[in-house]
Parts: structure tokens; sequence; C-alpha cells
């Protein structure tokens, strides 16, 4: 018989909705019933592509004997973490504070009015590697609760109290801000490089966007070593392992700190974001790898990750077949069976060295040895040969591939990963002349705000025609950037008018009076805190999504209110970001574009002639993180930004006007002296 998961959308609950066990969604009905029955509540919380999640369920979830004792002795409630973070965020400091360390599954004991006592991540049904077994857990907490009710309450008043203090950052002094400061954290994550194998810190590695990013930027700014830290950061993982060589895209992290094994489910917010840092990377190095495989990874996602509305799925499991990675690797023969030219075979495995006995589990996980222009030297031939051939052969590999069973989809689209591939595809369509990406984010932003904009406010996530759960801080946060990029992209005027909608709904539903913002809106419901995000984790903190969506809006706007409000925000939290820069990496973009100087344009021409494109495509040749664009035909209807009143096109021409702080240098009609201006301006 199904529970209670059996009328949820999230592919995550319905895995679990035919369960022995008698989950409940996280509900009133739910909490009440706690209540009723006097239980302590049992809450597992995990995502859809999430490996140990699965070996959990299989070993524990699905035995009758142990669900019989959990539907008698607990209240049983299932969550989506990528659905409700807020409740991901509260129980995952929880679990932190318990036992040091935190992961999904996670594995939390409350009392009925949802206040933890107890509680971990991964148990075993017995005990091993360590740990209690499952069944050993449920049976000392039952224990607990039935003789011992009050050692429970006094532990879940202290972490309450340790919830609550974690959530009341914002009122502190901020500080000044600066170039140095930015130099500063950049010369910390430089020299805590790996210079060796690539990365930060020790296995397992992850692909940390956020942190290429930043250097990134600093490279903008001259600093030649944050632009080599990170160009090496993105040729490791592009090697394989990690990425996926033959289908494009990257997983999730890698186990050994060579890139090579990794867990191999496939996140949208993974992908989306480091798309983007290749992007940005090759218009500052024109490395073509790096274009290369900006360009793969967004193919993957319209190929694999795509609604037929335009929306964008949420991820791809690890396993198939009860196997993880089984979809991904290869042993000689199967790879034989596809090369069956001797010459091309022996080209193939100069750059992948392959063996009988693999090097993961008896079989081979692509990954090049050798970079392709050090092939191409060796074989005399060009490096862009090198790559057309293995891109014919990658693509007759995926063919092959295709054949296999599929890992499955977690189909649910979230406006948050959503709006991080929205603006990785604008910034690719605008800056690579890629049509096709431009027209994927104009139909994913339109998808948004037609089907999760309902009833004057935004949903979290939409699946099966269905919208579903208030959206966060970081959902309203990041579909405001990606709409700010992708008017940058397209000049339509609707998605600004969008974006500054949405910019002015967070500001009323989500601000704290003692500083900074609520992850949660004001009418979200009872929570036993309401969390406040701080630091950046493998997405960026919904704070300074917020703090970098105001900032923007305000060089568009000329709203300097607006404007020093986000800045103070950045600067409260300065010495984190100095301090522990990885952590922060997110805050740091946000704290180099408060610093400026930023670079605003207003391009303008006579309506009823054509875009002008000399002019648009010279913005968009180099990665300029400190620049924003305002272009309309004149006279246009619209709320157009404040960066373009009064600005007319001369002589009847294509006009462009350079400015900071709404201080602008002369107009110019020229497409090369508008190249001077924007060069010698930033």
């Amino acid at each position: 018989m199904p529970n209670h998961l059996v009328s949820e959308t999230s592919p995550y609950l319905l895995q679990h909705a035919h369960n022995p066990v008698d989950w409940f969604p996280w509900s009133e009905e739910a909490l009440e019933k706690a209540h009723r029955e006097d239980k302590p509540i049992f809450l597992s919380i995990g995502y859809a592509a999430c490996h140990w999640c699965h070996v959990m369920a299989h070993e524990s979830f699905e035995d009758p004997q142990t669900a019989r004792f959990m539907n008698e002795n607990f209240i049983n409630i299932k969550v989506d973490r990528e659905e409700r973070p807020d409740l991901d965020s509260i129980y995952m400091n929880a679990v932190i504070s318990i036992s040091g360390q935190g992961g999904w599954p996670m594995s939390v004991f409350l009392t009925p009015d949802g206040e933890p006592f107890y509680g971990g991540t991964y148990f075993p049904p017995t005990s091993r590697y360590g740990m209690p077994g499952f069944r050993e857990v449920l049976a000392a907490i039952d224990h607990v609760w039935r003789d011992d009710r009050e050692q429970a309450f006094q532990a879940s008043k202290q972490l309450v109290e340790y919830l609550q203090n974690t959530s009341a950052w914002g009122g502190g002094a901020s500080s000044s801000l600066s170039v140095g400061d930015l130099e500063k954290a950049a010369q910390k994550l430089v020299a805590n490089y790996d210079w060796q194998h690539g990365g930060w810190g020790s296995a397992p590695r992850f692909p940390a966007p956020l942190t290429i990013e930043f250097l990134l930027q600093q490279g903008t700014r001259g600093l030649d070593q944050a632009v080599q830290a990170a160009g090496h950061a993105l040729k490791t993982m592009e090697r394989g392992g990690m990425y996926d060589v033959v289908g494009g895209g990257f997983h999730r992290y890698s186990t050994d700190d060579r890139w090579l094994v990794p867990h191999f489910e496939k996140m949208l917010y993974d992908n989306a974001q480091l798309a983007q840092a290749y992007l940005h990377a090759y218009q500052i190095t024109g490395e073509s790898s790096f274009k290369h495989t900006c360009e793969e990874t967004l193919d993957f996602l319209l190929r694999e990750m795509t609604h037929p509305l335009g929306g964008f799925y949420s991820s791809l499991d690890a396993d198939s077949e009860d196997q993880e990675g089984k979809f991904y690797i290869w042993s000689l023969a199967e790879i034989k069976e596809v090369i069956t030219d001797r010459e091309e075979l022996e080209f193939f495995l100069k750059i992948y060295p392959l063996s009988e006995g693999g090097n993961f589990e008896g079989k081979n996980i692509l990954q090049k040895s050798i970079p392709e222009n050090q092939l191409a030297a060796d074989l005399g031939i060009s490096e862009e040969s090198v790559r057309q051939r293995l891109t014919n052969i990658h693509h007759r590999l995926l063919v092959a591939r295709a054949k296999r069973t599929r890992p499955q989809t977690d189909d649910k689209i979230l406006v948050v990963w959503n709006s991080f591939a929205l603006k990785s595809l604008a910034e690719a369509g605008r800056s690579l002349g890629r049509e096709d990406f431009l027209l994927a984010a104009q139909k994913n932003a339109d998808f948004m705000l037609t089907n999760m904009y309902l009833e004057n406010r935004l949903y979290r996530s939409w699946r099966g025609g269905q919208a579903r759960h208030n959206a966060y801080l970081e959902d309203y946060a990041a579909l405001c950037l990606g709409l700010i990029a992708l008017y940058q992209a397209d000049g339509n005027i609707r998605w600004y008018e969008w974006a500054v909608s949405l910019g002015s709904e967070m500001k009323t539903n989500f601000t704290d009076s003692a500083g900074g913002f609520f992850d949660t809106r004001h009418d979200h419901g009872n929570l036993v805190v309401r969390p406040k995000g701080e630091q950046d984790n493998a997405v960026p903190s919904g704070n300074a999504l917020a703090a970098l969506a105001l900032l923007q809006l305000a060089e568009f706007s000329g709203d300097l209110e607006q404007r020093y409000e986000a800045e103070k925000l950045v600067a409260i939290l300065r010495e984190n970001c100095l301090n522990y820069p990885s952590a922060f990496s997110y805050w740091l973009q946000a704290m180099d574009f408060a610093v400026g100087p930023v670079q605003q344009v207003a391009l303008v021409w006579p309506a009823g002639t054509s875009r002008p494109a000399e002019f648009i495509e010279r913005v968009n040749r180099y990665y300029r993180p400190r620049t924003i664009l305002a272009a309309s035909a004149v006279p246009a209807g619209g709320i157009h930004p404040e960066l373009l009143q009064d600005r007319s096109p001369l002589l009847g021409k294509p006009t462009a006007y350079v400015c900071q702080k709404f201080v602008c240098l002369r107009p110019t009609t020229s497409p090369e002296e508008f190249s001077n201006l924007l060069d010698q301006d930033s």
C-alpha cells in the first residue's frame, strides 16, 4: 500500500511512496499527529540523485521489520532537500553540531514541536564501519523518549539556542571595501591551490566554480596568478573523469585527488555554473578548449536535461541497474566495437590510455593522459584537427552509450538552479553567437515567469504541471540576476521589468530589520528558527545573490539608497571573506562589483533600424564583470532603465554612452572609438 507520499510531485519522495515505512511529507498533519500520539519524529532528508540515500532506503526503509518498529514508535517524515532548503539548512546545522559532519541522507530525531535532539547521516542497518546500526539507533531513541525524555528536551533546547545564534548575523558594523581586500583574498586562494592535481583541499574534491569565477574576476584587474590558478583548475577537470568527455557535462565531485573517479550524479547547478566559468576563462585567455567545454556542457543540458516547455531538470542519478557509474564506464572490448579502424583506435589510445583491467572496477573511465595540443605536436597536425577527430569518435561512443540503461532523471524544475542555467545560456549565447543558447534562455525565462509565478508570488518547484512550495530568497535573487543577464543579451525590456519587480518583492518579503535577508518569506510558516544563510556552499548563499542582484539593479536605475544597503550587507561580511575566501567566494564576487568601478554602457539607435551588431559585439568580446549594458531603440515603450533616460541617437546613427555613476564620457557613433572608450574606462 502506498504511504502519504503518493500525492507528492518530487521524484525523490515518490521513490519512497511504496516503502513499508508510513512516510509523511513535512506538513501540519504530520506534526499534529506527533503531538496527538506523543511520539518523536524521525526526519529523513535526501535527494533523488543521492547514492547513499538509495543505499539506506534499500537496507532499512524497504525492510518490513525496521519499518514496523518505525511506524509503531515514530512519526516518519521524508523531505526532498532540493524542494525544502529551509528544513535542510536548519537540520543540517543541527546534525553538524551533534556529530561534527553533515551529508545525505540526513537522519534527525525531533520533538513533536520540530526541535532536534539527535541526528546523523547514513546509518547502516546493523553496526559496521565504526557506525551504530540504524535499528540500534531507533531502539536507543525510543528508550530515551519513553524513559528519559528530559534528556531529549535538554538536548533540543541547547540545539535550538545554537540554531538561533547561527541565524542572528547581519547586525554588525560594516567596514570599508577596497581593491586591496580583493587582492588579499585572491592571493590566499592562490597560495592554497594544488598546482600538482588542481583544485583546493584533499579528496573528495569539488569543482569550486564560485572560487574560480572570483579568481577570473581578479584576472580582469590584472592579477595574472589568479587567472593561472583558475585556468589550471579548469584544465585539470576538463580532461575527463570528473568531466564526461563523451556526452558533455560534469559529475558532482571527484572521489580522488586526480579528478579521475567521480561521484557520477550530474547536477544542474554544477553544470550551469561551470559552463559560465569556462565561458569567462575563454573570454580572458582565448584558450579554445575552454570554449569547447562550455559549449559541450550547455549542449548536454539542452540535449538531456530540458523539458519540452523550456525548464531544466534538476539532476541525473549516479546509478543505473543498481551500479554506480555503470552508464559512463567502458571496457576495452566495448571501445573496440565502436572504433573498428585500427589507425583511429591507435589515435584514441594515445590520448586515453585504456587497458583490459581498467582504472575503475575492471572498466575504464575516460580521462586524457596528455593535452590535446601536445598530441597535436606529437602527430604534426593542428590542435583543431585533434579536437575534431576526438569529437567524431566521442559522438559515436555517445550513440553506442545511448543504448544502455539510462540513469533516472529527477525531472522537477527548481527556480534557483534554472536561473543559473538561464544566466549561463544568456551570456554564452550573447558572447559566442550561439542563437540556440539565447533561444533556450528566452524559453526558460518565459517558462518560469508563466508557470512558476502565480497569484502574485514565485514558487520554488514545478513538475507535472504543478508549481509547489514558496520560493526562497535564493530563488528570487538568482532569477533576478538571470533576467538581468538575459536583458543584456537580447534587449527585451520584459526581462528588465520582471527583474525590477522581483527585486522589490525580495526586499518587501525577506528583509531582516537587523540587516540582510531571511531565507524564507515573511508568510512562509512556522519553523523552529527562521533561517538566514551566510556561507556559500555548492551554490551561492541567498544573501550573497541578493546583494549582487540589488547592486546590479542600482546601476541601471541610479537608486543610490539600494546600492548603499547592498554595499553595507557585503561590508558586514568583509572579515569572513578575507579569512575564509573559499567559503565566501560569491560574496567576494559581489564585493568585486561593489568596489567597482562599474562601467555603465547606454546604447541607443533610431526606432525602425536594426540592433547595431558592431557595437554589441564590442561589449561582448571580452569578459567584463563590472560592465552593465542597457540598449534600446529610441523612442521605446515600457519601463526602461534610468540609464537610458535622455539618451538619444546622434545624427540618426547608433550611439554609445560609456558612463560611471551616471557621469558619461562623450557619446560616440563610431564602433572603433566605442572600443577605445570601453578599454580606457575599464
